[in-house]
């Protein structure tokens, strides 16, 4: 961080520019390699002129009146008495070294009058601080779709923070979140807020947690309840991938929007306990024929594991175009970060934030030095 007469940030090559400003503000520009800017401003310029004026103003009125007393004493009225073989007290070497001193004191009071009010005219001005941060918007739309089915219990997690490395390797792009079991829930939509994505994967992870299986406690049952309600109708079913996939497909807006692009990241061990309304198989078309990218995410636990299920799920996810992957592979995450950034087709430039605050600290210290010495000052020359 570099630190100017202001208080701004600046990178290593930002671009200095100095510009008014339609509102009045003295600026000086600082452009941010990442998209920003810094400006130092003066809200109230005029007024150091106002306060250099009046200075100067009473500097000639004090030197024209001193002027005018001629040698009359000052505050006394009496004439000044001139002493006869008076000039050998020059010689005096105390007499000197007081005089010394004396211009000295002299001297140190005028530079701290001009300190206390170059530092009370700055203050005066208002120096502000404007912080306008120029965003990127990414064109790429990410759906996670999660299946919370209780075959998947022992994997949601491994899948949750699956979806956390993925979006800690985005930047910009809008993720939505959506569970599914009979029917299919929106945790949200899709939002380039990553905060609240964090939070609500955090969430994610706390509710699915594998001792529900297990009834261990009332809380664990709770927050897994709490979680994904609205994803059983009849309980008589579970686990309608297609449904599942077919719901998250339609999660995209803008579909005939060319300027962006679009993924599915589905999670599933595709054990299907039910009649869906989307086959796995007629659901991957139709992401196929919106554009849209399919990366599948295979994991199950060890008493739903059937490799001819999991055959069969690679097989309907590569015939539509998709990418298939095991929840343990290692390159998973990297590989659909990479495929993923590869659809980039736009940036868009998101509403600037702009952030304005005032910053005198290092003025107001200034002056209020400036005036303490000029009172000790005048409090040593009274002695």
């Amino acid at each position: 961080m570099v630190t100017s007469a202001f208080p701004l940030v600046q990178s290593a090559s930002a671009l200095i520019d100095s510009t008014p400003t339609p509102d009045g503000l003295v600026e000086t520009t600082n452009t941010i390699a990442a998209g920003g800017t810094v400006t130092s401003s003066l809200q109230w310029p005029w007024l150091l002129g106002v306060v250099a004026v009046v200075t100067l103003a009473v500097v000639l009125v004090v030197t024209t009146r001193a002027r005018r007393q001629g040698d009359t004493t000052m505050g006394a009225g009496l004439r000044t008495r001139w002493v006869a073989n008076s000039a050998r007290l020059a010689a005096i070497p105390g007499f000197t070294t007081w005089v010394r001193k004396y211009r000295w004191w002299q001297w140190l009071g005028a530079i701290s009058g001009v300190t206390a009010l170059a530092g009370l005219g700055v203050v005066a001005a208002r120096p502000v601080t404007v912080e306008v941060k120029q965003t990127t918007m990414s064109t790429r739309d990410i759906v996670l779709c999660l299946d919370i089915s209780g075959s998947m219990l022992e994997y949601d997690r491994q899948m949750v923070d699956v979806f956390g490395e993925l979006v800690e390797g985005f930047d910009g792009e809008r993720i939505a979140l959506s569970i599914f079991n009979e029917t299919s829930r929106t945790v949200f939509p899709l939002t380039n807020d990553y905060e609240l994505v964090a939070k609500q994967l955090d969430i994610a992870y706390e509710a699915l947690d594998p001792l529900v299986l297990d009834y261990a406690s009332a809380t664990i049952i709770d927050r897994y309840l709490a979680f994904t309600e609205g994803t059983a109708l009849t309980f008589t079913q579970s686990s309608l991938i297609g449904d599942g996939l077919a719901n998250c497909a339609l999660l995209f807006d803008d579909a005939g929007d060319p300027n962006r692009s679009r993924s599915i990241i589905l999670a599933t061990d595709n054990d299907l306990r039910g009649e869906p309304v989307y086959t796995l198989s007629q659901a991957a078309e139709l992401t196929r024929s919106k554009n849209i990218e399919l990366n599948a995410l295979y994991g199950a636990s060890s008493w739903v594991l059937n490799p001819n299920v999991e055959r069969d799920y690679q097989h309907v996810v590569e015939d539509a175009g998709g990418y298939y992957y095991r929840a343990d592979d290692a390159a998973a995450v990297s590989d659909i970060i990479s495929r993923v950034q590869a659809q980039q087709a736009i940036d868009l430039d998101a509403a600037p934030e702009v952030t304005r605050s005032e910053h005198p600290g290092g003025w107001l210290v200034l002056a209020v030095v400036g005036l303490g010495a000029l009172l000790l000052v005048q409090g040593r020359l009274r002695e």
